[in-house]
């Protein structure tokens, strides 16, 4: 990120919203700082700048698939995206996040049946594949960048090594499993709007397009799997997805024919993170980034379930 693109960023926000923003006395807070997005919001409006080098055309099309299934994903406040310092800028209405402090209440059955009626809807338009596996398939690439030589680094590239390409990010999904896709579902992408009192919308289009939607229930899976998702936590949230009719996983019986695949890739795609990050604060890993690492190690040694690749 340049140096001056979040003071840039932040006049930016204030000056979209309002009209006199000389006058303005609302409070600005900065969001996240990224590598990959910085985001501020002044009063009820919201700025992020997306990654370098993001495709104007493509994240116009995405912008456009928020705007048409209100209800479901969060409307941009704009149909495209502006630039500023060289950087793709979007704007949003300020909702109120999953708060991280009250795991209680965290809205699992509420994500699970956005998911669902995300994949039951067809594209309103047309959009890139779903970036989800392009993703995990930059994490494991930065890991053998970051920490060739690190133990972690052998069982996790082994359990990536593993799975079918399009899981690798090297080919289509596979052509039955293709349905509109968030892509990076995570309950950091859930707010309320309007603020506070409002339902529950997905956000963060970046990733959005058509793949394998079961892509979308594998993080949490993924956590189930290693022991870091309760299990009446998962269970709520998969009854969640099947009661309103989510096509990712079947209606009853095993979901991991479905699901095994896509969770071992977010596995492999966390545990990479985890482990760039630990070399990088030349620190070793903490328990939880172990457990995801030791996951990495098990799925090496028994192969993945085929209907999916």
């Amino acid at each position: 990120m340049t140096t001056d693109l979040l003071p840039a960023l932040t006049a930016h926000v204030r000056a979209t919203a309002h009209t006199s923003p000389r006058a303005c006395r609302c409070a600005t807070a900065t969001l996240a700082v990224r590598e990959d997005a910085t985001v501020v919001r002044h009063a009820g409006t919201v700025a992020k700048a997306h990654a370098p080098g993001a495709d104007p055309t493509e994240l116009t099309l995405r912008l456009t698939v928020a705007a048409r299934l209100p209800g479901v994903l969060l409307p941009p406040l704009a149909p495209a995206p502006a630039a500023l310092h060289g950087r793709l800028v979007t704007h949003w209405p300020y909702g109120t996040p999953v708060d991280p402090d009250d795991p209680d209440a965290a809205p699992w059955e509420a994500a699970a049946t956005l998911l669902a009626r995300l994949h039951r809807t067809p594209a309103p338009t047309a959009v890139p594949p779903m970036r989800g596996p392009a993703k995990a398939a930059h994490a494991v690439a930065l890991l053998r960048t970051a920490a060739p030589h690190h133990p972690a680094t052998a069982p996790v590239r082994h359990a990536w090594a593993a799975l079918p390409p399009w899981a690798r990010g090297e080919a289509p999904a596979p052509d039955t499993a293709t349905a509109l896709c968030h892509g990076d579902f995570h309950l950091g992408q859930l707010v309320r709007h309007p603020a506070r009192t409002g339902p529950w919308l997905l956000i963060d289009v970046d990733d959005l397009g058509t793949g394998a939607p079961a892509w979308d229930l594998a993080r949490p899976a993924a956590w189930y799997a290693c022991g870091l998702l309760a299990p009446d936590e998962w269970h709520r949230f998969l009854a969640a997805y099947r009661a309103a009719g989510g096509p990712a996983v079947p209606s009853d019986g095993d979901p991991w024919t479905a699901l095994d695949v896509p969770a071992r890739a977010l596995t492999a795609q966390t545990a990479a993170r985890a482990v760039t990050k630990a070399v990088a604060a030349g620190r070793p890993l903490d328990e939880v980034e172990q457990s995801l690492v030791d996951a990495c190690a098990r799925m090496g040694s028994v192969r993945p379930a085929a209907p999916c690749g």
